[in-house]
């Protein structure tokens, strides 16, 4: 039997079971297909992601990266309740920090990076933007550390580390970092490799870096990132925060997501209900009318005999 025979009988088989009225073979069919197109969003997410047979979105769970004086339904930056792309990164020049930035990403200058704190992998990631990049050099009993767009160069990590602008520096306490060095009015932090200084945006919340603020005691290394946000799915997330509160005991994230996201969410659940029912109700009453006018041309029929 040649290729054509083969293909033929092959496009047969199909035919009889995509026209198959059988209750049984329908109900397969109707899975086929939905499993079908669940795989070409996955294959879509995981091109544009990078993140092969991994998880290529991220449900937002917490306000630490929340602006100030956000338009209603908040789309543009990252809040509890949205979903985030994460697209998959392999070194540190994947991304580009604050300090060297000149395009916004989600408000504010930067990529905004998810990592797990100190690389632990039990506890939850942390989202935050990255902010600078120090490259940390240990040579015999001395530390240096350098931040070239500051311009510090192979600086003794016995001196401290000012810089506000990267959350490097805490206003209240009127402390900065301390690589290494004795503590005093310095924030003390022994920095043993390079890596990424985060912070989250939230100015009410996130006042220094999480370096500072005990959310990762040492710089990001690429190692630890998951991936870089790209791209968001807007209060879609909150289903996500609702079941873990619901299944997990001690969880209330729910108080995280801004009255308007929820708002907004609700509308959206509105309309994705509202569309497969206007459609149904619509050829329910398409259906009744055709009954009403094959009764109706049935009548004339007998008349007209």
């Amino acid at each position: 039997m040649d290729f054509k025979e083969k293909f033929k009988q092959f496009k047969n088989l199909f035919l009889r079971f995509w026209r198959s009225e059988n209750n049984k073979v329908s109900l397969a069919r109707d899975i086929i297909v939905a499993l079908f197109f669940v795989f070409i969003i996955l294959l879509a997410l995981w091109t544009y992601t990078g993140q092969w047979f991994g998880y290529p979105l991220v449900a937002i769970e917490s306000s630490s990266m929340q602006h100030l004086n956000e338009p209603f339904g908040r789309i543009g930056t990252i809040n509890a309740g949205d979903m985030v792309f994460l697209v998959k990164v392999n070194n540190k020049n994947d991304v580009t920090p604050y300090s060297v930035s000149n395009s916004y990403n989600y408000g504010k200058k930067g990529d905004v990076i998810i990592y797990h704190p100190d690389g632990n992998l039990v506890v939850s990631q942390i989202i935050h933007r990255a902010m600078c990049w120090i490259d940390v050099k240990i040579q015999g009993s001395n530390t240096y550390y350098t931040i070239e767009e500051y311009g510090i160069i192979r600086q003794n990590a016995s001196e401290p580390l000012k810089i506000p602008e990267c959350g490097i520096w805490n206003s209240a306490t009127n402390s900065s970092v301390i690589l290494d060095g004795k503590s005093g009015r310095y924030h003390y932090q022994k920095f043993t490799h390079s890596g990424f200084i985060t912070k989250g945006d939230n100015p009410l919340t996130n006042t220094v870096c999480d370096q500072i603020g005990g959310i990762s005691n040492q710089l990001v290394k690429v190692d630890w990132i998951s991936g870089k946000a790209s791209g968001e799915l807007p209060w879609i997330g909150s289903i996500n925060i609702i079941f873990n509160d619901l299944t997990t005991d001690g969880e209330d994230n729910f108080g995280y997501i801004p009255r308007d996201c929820l708002t907004c969410f609700v509308i959206v659940i509105i309309i994705l209900i509202s569309i497969p029912l206007s459609l149904d109700i619509y050829g329910y009453f398409q259906g009744k009318k055709q009954k009403k006018n094959e009764i109706l041309i049935i009548e004339d029929d007998t008349i007209k005999k």
